[in-house]
């Protein structure tokens, strides 16, 4: 049964940088796509990035393109999301999700597994 925990969240000033990690246990995530998505309060849950199962494809939501990367580390079955100049907008509890394959990213709750989050907030 594969298990998903986020961290790395915190509070940071808008410009700042923070990185988020999604640790895997239970089961190797070499065979899943990993998403992170974000929920604003009062807000619907949202995709921000997703990477393949293999690492070769990677997309990001417009709203975060240029400041926000996802990698994907094998050897510590992990996904890590590095967030760049951080604007207040991107506040947030943020998720992990794990699917067979981006496509389902489409979808706020289309991910067959997910983590509990992690809370950024981004504020002066």
């Amino acid at each position: 049964q594969l298990q998903l925990v986020e961290s790395g969240g915190g509070l940071v000033q808008p410009g700042g940088s923070l990185r988020l990690s999604c640790t895997a246990s239970g089961s190797s995530l070499d065979g899943y796509a990993i998403g992170w998505f974000r929920q604003a309060p009062g807000n619907e849950r949202e995709v921000v990035s997703c990477i393949s199962s293999g690492g070769g494809s990677t997309n990001y939501a417009d709203s975060v393109k240029g400041r926000f990367t996802i990698s994907r580390d094998s050897a510590k079955n992990t996904v890590d999301l590095q967030m760049t100049s951080l604007k207040p907008e991107d506040t947030g509890v943020y998720y992990c999700g794990a699917d067979f394959a981006c496509i389902a990213s489409m979808f706020p709750d289309g991910m067959n597994y997910w983590g509990k989050g992690t809370v950024v907030t981004v504020s002066s």
